[in-house]
């Protein structure tokens, strides 16, 4: 079957595709549904194994052909990189809903990592967004004002698998300097921002300390029971490092 009599010749990952007039029509039913199992498999997949994974991982999860993969992305990076956004999406309006519903400063840092942790999405963030300087500082605004630093290595919880001959994509690379990599930063920063102001959070504690927090507070269990006891365990040890305390 050709990439265009499975209806998907030109797809953008978004449920549609792209004609050669330039119109954008739907997915075919089987296809639609074949692209939602694809993005399922490759957040389950990437979770537990990193950016690494091979693609034919993806479509052994999946229950598809890796050409069925590869004819909603044609590469792995553009894969990695829908992923990526849409976990860094999710963060954001997890850290606005926690800004916007919680008066108390440390409440609303301590629901948005709670609630992060728990979706597993910091898992999936942009390797790159957690290659801060630990020095970072906090403009006026509160917006955080990353630094890559010279030489360092990738932050990256889940230990990442390559097939033979296969560079790990580095979907984050760039990520500070996106839309949705600064959205991010900019809402978490306030999170931070209110909490150390408020005197609840150690005056040390940075943005990319918070983001850390969320990528290695869900570890990868096999047995799920386990995995969100202890999840929910390391996390408030987590935050009981984060919290201030009063000089004796």
């Amino acid at each position: 079957m050709t990439a265009a009599s499975d209806g998907v010749n030109g797809a953008t990952g978004t449920g549609a595709v792209t004609s050669a007039n330039g119109r954008s029509t739907p997915l075919r039913v089987d296809a639609q549904r074949n692209l939602e199992h694809v993005l399922r498999a490759a957040r389950e997949v990437f979770g537990e194994l990193g950016y690494g994974a091979p693609m034919e991982d993806v479509a052994r999860r999946a229950r598809v052909g890796v050409g069925t993969v590869y004819r909603r992305f044609p590469s792995k990076d553009v894969l990695v990189r829908r992923i990526a956004e849409e976990e860094t999406s999710r963060l954001t309006e997890q850290a606005r809903a926690a800004l916007g519903q919680e008066d108390d400063p440390w409440s609303a840092l301590a629901r948005f990592l709670r609630t992060s942790v728990a979706s597993g999405a910091g898992r999936l963030l942009p390797p790159g967004i957690l290659r801060l300087d630990p020095g970072e500082e906090l403009v006026p605004d509160g917006a955080a004002e990353p630094r890559l630093p010279e030489g360092g290595t990738e932050a990256r919880v889940p230990l990442q698998r390559m097939a033979p001959g296969e560079e790990v994509p580095r979907p984050g690379a760039e990520s500070e300097e996106t839309a949705g990599g600064q959205a991010l930063l900019e809402v978490v920063g306030r999170l931070v921002e209110r909490a150390r102001t408020a005197g609840a959070l150690r005056p040390d504690v940075t943005v990319s300390d918070v983001l850390l927090v969320i990528a290695t507070g869900a570890p990868a269990l096999p047995d799920p029971g386990q995995q969100q006891a202890a999840s929910a365990r390391l996390l408030e040890i987590l935050l009981e490092g984060l919290r201030s305390r009063p000089l004796a």
